[in-house]
């Protein structure tokens, strides 16, 4: 299965769309889609029946997928683009701009 360079957890910016610019924690990858869910952004408006779960139902506010390629992982506060290095035996993700590696 390919993987992506983005991750959950991860902080990113926007880059492109109507949220350009806007910061946020990586909530979900979906590999198959190319999209991630970051929070606060993309923010859709969801009409929800009621249910066990949220017995009033109504209007709620949730973050839609956003497709990877429009973000960009901040390092140090900085948008940089991500490698991959062989370090010993394991494969690490590496901060193109600095050249550290990534956790």
């Amino acid at each position: 299965m390919a993987s992506l360079k983005i991750r959950k957890g991860d902080t990113v910016r926007v880059i492109t769309g109507k949220d350009k610019d806007k910061e946020g924690k990586v909530l979900s990858v979906n590999v198959k889609k190319n999209t991630v869910v970051v929070e606060g952004v993309n923010m859709v408006t969801k009409h929800q029946k009621p249910s066990a779960a949220n017995q009033q139902g109504g209007i709620v506010n949730m973050e839609a997928p956003i497709n990877v390629s429009n973000v960009m992982y901040l390092h140090k506060g900085k948008p940089t683009r991500i490698g991959f290095k062989v370090e010993g035996d394991k494969k690490v993700r590496v901060a193109k701009a600095t050249g550290e590696t990534i956790e």
